[in-house]
């Protein structure tokens, strides 16, 4: 059972990761200008392409992210969709815990 809490709590801080990153992505750090690519933002995070994948798969159900094209896909967060969100949805809530994030990583000051 313990085992089982530590695997979702995983999980969580992985799609939380593939969330802000979309969520604070720059131009620069994409080679489309319509957004990121899977394989991108996997190099990015450091994280296995499968679990970037599965991450995106789970924000695009929710609304929060768009896809554009076929091969590659491009990825982008959809801000608009998100501020609509259920306050009380549990990716919502994931997406807008601040108290664990290092905002250096996004902004170059």
């Amino acid at each position: 059972m313990i085992m089982d809490m530590y695997d979702i709590e995983l999980e969580d801080k992985e799609l939380k990761e593939v969330g802000l990153e979309l969520m604070f992505l720059t131009p620069e750090k994409c080679s489309h200008e319509d957004g990121i690519t899977a394989v991108e933002l996997s190099r990015h995070l450091n994280m296995p392409l499968e679990t970037v994948k599965k991450k995106l798969k789970i924000l695009f159900d929710k609304g929060i992210v768009q896809v554009k094209g076929i091969n590659p896909k491009i990825w982008k967060f959809n801000e608009y969709n998100f501020q609509r969100m259920d306050e009380e949805d549990e990716v919502y809530l994931l997406l807008c815990s601040f108290d664990d994030v290092d905002f250096d990583k996004y902004f170059s000051y």
